[in-house]
């Protein structure tokens, strides 16, 4: 074998071995059915900034929360756009008794926004495209979305940026179990209008 072939072949595993070794990582089995996606494809907070670190401009980064978690919670800035999977009325008027909170609607703009920042990175659908909400739950049905949609590398952050909620001890039912804010991985309130969503 050549030293160029095997030049070649040694860089190849190079750039395919860090997307097998995180997508590996986080163990589907472990994982509640409200943060299991169609394409079983997970991460950690701690995966998906290292992911980023590792080839930015080769993967896309969504936040799918709300445009008020974002602007009052913080956003990572590692985050290529806040795509909403879901949204508050304008007027916020309808109560949602299940969740004890504001009503949450689809977005309709959800797919056609992430095509567009998919785009505009000159990426196409089967490029790695990572997902981050709360805690884990709306990027897996975000993911749902997209992979029906014809993307075919959707990984969903399981723990979120808020991280999952404490079960016990002095802080029962706060998120500091886990998550990208609680892995003190970078953040900010600072909001880059850029990536902002602005409805079509």
């Amino acid at each position: 074998m050549s030293k160029r072939l095997l030049a070649c072949i040694c860089t190849l595993g190079l750039l395919l071995a860090p997307l097998s070794t995180i997508a590996a990582a986080v163990d589907p089995a472990t994982l509640p059915e409200a943060k299991r996606t169609r394409l079983a494809l997970y991460l950690s907070a701690h995966e998906a900034w290292e992911r980023m670190q590792q080839a930015p401009a080769k993967v896309l980064f969504l936040d799918v929360r709300t445009r008020a978690e974002a602007m009052y919670v913080g956003m990572p800035t590692a985050v290529d756009a806040l795509v909403p999977y879901m949204e508050h009325q304008e007027i916020m008027s309808d109560w949602d008794e299940r969740r004890h909170m504001y009503l949450l609607l689809p977005n309709s703009d959800f797919v056609q926004e992430a095509v567009a920042r998919l785009q505009a990175k000159g990426l196409t659908r089967s490029d790695p495209v990572i997902l981050i909400c709360r805690s884990g739950d709306r990027s897996a049905r975000a993911a749902d979305l997209l992979a029906g949609a014809g993307f075919t590398q959707v990984y969903s952050v399981v723990e979120g940026f808020e991280g999952d909620l404490a079960k016990s001890g002095p802080r029962v039912g706060q998120r500091v179990v886990n998550g990208w804010k609680n892995a003190d991985l970078p953040w900010s309130y600072q909001l880059d209008k850029a990536k902002m969503y602005f409805p079509r």
